[in-house]
This record gives structure tokens, C-alpha cells and sequence, in this order.
């Protein structure tokens, strides 16, 4: 069974940073690829970003591309997220999935394990 934990959540102004952390209890963090989700009230989940297990390749949505970074420091089997450049769309409950052996999907039907989600809120 794998734990995933997200924090870093938080209230931001337009054109604001947040950085989203996914701490990991599992021993075989490297066999995983990982992806962030967003959920916005009203909406489908959808797909933000994902990085392979060794952190060599990395995929956006277009809608995040040039502003969000995916990263992974697996001697510390943590996932970030650094969001820059915030738009109020970017409203959400921003999810963290682990996919065992994976490629870095872009489908959500294809990761293992979620955490319980952080709110990141974009307002003035």
C-alpha cells in the first residue's frame, strides 16, 4: 500500500507562485511514476502534469506549459509541483497519483494510488 500526502496548498493572488509537495511512504518509490491532477468544483478531474520514475522526462498540459514545473527528489520520495504565473482558473483541489511502473500517463484511470488533494484557491 502506498501513502501519498500533499500540502502547500493555499490562498494566492493572481500572478502568484505555490509550490505543491506529495511526500510518498513507500518503499519502491523509484518503480513509480507520478502525476498531479486538478479538480475544480463542477468540473471532470484533469490531467496538470507528470514525471517519469527517474525524473528524465517530464508532461504538461498545454494550459500549465511555460508555468508549472514537475519535479522529484527521490532520495527524499517527494513530487513537487512549483505553479507560477496563477491564474483564477487554476482554481482547485490539486491531487497527487502514483502509477506503479508507469510512463508518466496523462489518464487518471491509469494511477494506483491518490492522496486526499490540497486547495490551492487563485483570487484577489
Amino acid at each position: 500500500q502506498v501513502s501519498l500526502v500533499e500540502s502547500g496548498g493555499g490562498l494566492v493572488q493572481p500572478g502568484g507562485s505555490l509550490s505543491l509537495s506529495c511526500v510518498a511512504s513507500v518503499d519502491t518509490f523509484t518503480q513509480y511514476a507520478f502525476g498531479w491532477f486538478r479538480q475544480a468544483p463542477g468540473k471532470e478531474r484533469e490531467f496538470v502534469a507528470a514525471i517519469t520514475w527517474s525524473g528524465g522526462t517530464t508532461f504538461y498540459a498545454d494550459f500549465v506549459k511555460g508555468r508549472f514545473t514537475i519535479s522529484r527528489e527521490n532520495a527524499k520520495k517527494m513530487v513537487l509541483l512549483q505553479m507560477n504565473a496563477l491564474k483564477p482558473e487554476d482554481t482547485a483541489v490539486y491531487y497527487c497519483a502514483a502509477d506503479l511502473y508507469g510512463v508518466g500517463d496523462r489518464l487518471a484511470q491509469n494511477y494506483d494510488y491518490w492522496g486526499q488533494g490540497t486547495q490551492v484557491t487563485v483570487s484577489a
